[in-house]
């Protein structure tokens, strides 16, 4: 009862705070959203820039920007920024992701003015100097190192992932390469940032304790004189063909083996059929949606095939999504038992509907972490940020449970139907190196 009653309030809370938005005269477009709940404020720039618009010889470029934005402007000499951040009890960092890089300030609201003026700093001023560049490039393959290279599993999966979305961007990993990364350049890590850090490719997401008549006379002030700068055109993202079924055989240095199926499906952005989005998300929730989910039901408890595996979709993307599937199998069964299995799960997706039971359970179980996750001022932030950078509607939250809801049983085996299909599906197999030389 607590559970539902912190919902429902959330729910309320949220379809009551007021966004607005408008566009400066340079491009640049600025979201600002009203939670007067407590006296603090998160302000982000989002750029459309990540490593999915790399080219092939450049990969990891877009995430060592990122860092050389921290290293200095006109103004500000390497790691003053964080300096004066943390000097007014804020707090500070960025990521970079397939589909864009953002960066963000928190404070006490009454610091606003700094952060606009240091984002804006940052925009028009930026120094890449060659030592802190090359440097910092040190910094970032060790980065590499520690997350990817030494890490077996998660080099399993970043080999998997140029296996499973070719001809993508998303084919190479966020930190790129490491042959690649380690011959970077400072006049590529200039050309980046003069081609994609501009106003007309950024979003300004100011969330919190403010209303529209503080924030926006400050946004202009600081904002209004950087030029407009252009950015090189992109191609419209439609849905990929498929590439037919790919199989990847993995002997690593893991502890146990592991199973990786992933199909190359519509996300929001590139379905023709929207409706489709909201399907993937259902279908993925009746796989794996919890406890009372097929595959902790049948494969988990049941046949006792696996010690743990899962089902999810990712549709909230530039290009195409994804409807991943994963498996680590208990001693004593194969990972072609395992595949099997879940192969078999879809099968019966694709011939028999989901009951009334299961629809209104993983309804349930969607909206809640959709409120759980996004209640926070960073996590409204967040949330204006990436549909904006996306160009969906920003919204799309108070949207989401009125179409989810739309969603049929006969909508979920269409979608099985048509895009979980063995020519757009890659499998991978990861063994651990001592069982393959056995």
């Amino acid at each position: 009862m607590v559970a539902l009653v912190v919902i429902l309030w959330s729910l309320t809370a949220r379809a009551e705070l007021p966004t607005h938005g408008f566009t400066l005269d340079n491009g640049l477009k600025v979201l600002i959203r009203e939670d007067h709940r407590a006296p603090v404020v998160t302000v982000m720039v989002w750029f459309k820039a990540g490593s999915f618009d790399e080219a092939p010889y450049e990969t990891g470029l877009a995430h060592v920007l990122e860092h050389m934005m921290f290293k200095g402007t006109e103004r500000l000499g390497p790691g003053d920024f964080s300096k004066l951040v943390a000097r007014y009890g804020g707090s500070d960092n960025a990521f970079t992701s397939y589909d864009y890089t953002a960066y963000f300030q928190q404070y006490e609201v009454s610091r606003l003015p700094l952060a606009l003026e240091l984002e804006a700093e940052r925009l028009g001023n930026l120094k890449i100097d060659d030592d802190e560049f090359h440097r910092e490039l040190q910094v970032v393959l060790e980065e590499r190192r520690t997350r990817t290279d030494d890490n077996p599993n998660a080099l399993a999966w970043e080999k998997f992932q140029a296996v499973a979305r070719p001809g993508t961007g998303y084919a190479h990993p966020i930190i790129g390469w490491r042959s690649l990364l380690a011959q970077l350049q400072p006049e590529q890590a200039r050309s980046w940032y003069d081609r994609f850090y501009v106003p007309g490719n950024a979003t300004l997401v100011v969330a919190g304790d403010v209303t529209r008549d503080q924030v926006e006379p400050l946004v202009r002030r600081f904002f209004s004189n950087l030029p407009a700068g252009t950015t090189p055109p992109r191609p419209t993202q439609t849905v990929t063909p498929p590439a037919g079924e790919r199989r990847l055989d993995l002997a690593m240095a893991v502890q146990v083996p592991a199973l990786y199926m992933l199909y190359n499906v519509p996300s929001l952005v590139t379905a023709e059929q929207k409706e489709d989005f909201y399907a993937l998300t259902m279908l993925a929730g009746v796989l794996d949606g919890g406890m009372s989910a097929r595959i902790e039901t049948e494969l988990v408890r049941g046949e006792k095939l696996v010690a743990g595996a899962g089902a999810s979709y990712s549709g909230i993307q530039r290009g195409d999504g994804t409807f991943t599937l994963t498996a680590t199998p208990n001693p004593g069964v194969t990972l072609d038992q395992v595949e099997q299995a879940l192969r078999e799960q879809i099968k019966t997706l694709q011939s028999t509907l989901p009951s009334e039971d299961e629809m209104a359970r993983v309804q349930a179980g969607v909206l809640a972490s959709q409120v759980f996750e996004k209640d926070s001022v960073m996590g409204q932030a967040m949330e204006l940020g990436m549909l904006s950078t996306l160009g969906l509607d920003i919204d799309l939250a108070d949207q989401f449970e009125e179409q989810l809801g739309k969603v049929t049983a006969e909508d979920v085996q269409r979608v099985a139907r048509q895009w979980l299909v063995p020519e757009r599906l890659a499998v991978a197999h990861v063994v651990p190196e001592q069982e393959e030389e056995q």
